[in-house]
């Protein structure tokens, strides 16, 4: 089979030479960039070094060129997993506010009384940075006595008093 020339008319070259420097997508400017590469005689394994993807992303780019034009390159439909604490954020958020926990364990504790879902420590934690919440340290201060020390008879009269 032969390769697919990637041939762009003068209109799209102005987009993919104006995407590839500022679209707001890092992947699509990624894509603009191999887009761009390509028509300059340059083999889809160098431009796959250039642009630091592998030989079989550079072809995934020029497959979707090729059935959907630059169309075709823009979408980013990926969605990661959610989590089925998702639909408990704000009630997990209000109570978690308005009386903090100390440990992650206790965090698992509370919201599985919210959610009735039981979730592990590091879960919890990684729930709860997603959030915004953050681990703060509290260490207790140190508080100086309240009696004074005896006054030395030093040459001085000067005294240690703890504040």
């Amino acid at each position: 089979m032969a390769w697919y020339r990637v041939q762009r008319t003068a209109a799209d070259q102005e987009v993919v030479i104006a995407e590839r420097e500022s679209h707001p997508r890092s992947h699509v400017r990624r894509k603009m960039l191999i887009l761009w590469l390509l028509p300059c005689g340059i083999t889809r394994a160098k431009a796959a070094t250039i642009a630091g993807l592998g030989r079989a992303t550079v072809q995934r780019y020029v497959a979707a060129y090729r059935h959907g034009g630059l169309d075709g390159l823009r979408p980013w439909d990926v969605t990661g997993p959610v989590s089925d604490l998702a639909s408990f954020t704000n009630a997990i958020r209000a109570s978690l506010t308005a009386v903090p926990v100390r440990t992650a364990a206790e965090a698992c504790d509370r919201i599985e009384q919210l959610t009735g879902l039981r979730r592990q420590p590091t879960q919890v934690r990684t729930f709860l940075k997603g959030l915004k919440f953050q681990w703060r340290r509290i260490r207790a201060l140190p508080v100086p006595p309240k009696k004074t020390c005896p006054t030395t008879s030093g040459s001085n009269g000067s005294s240690w008093t703890a504040n």
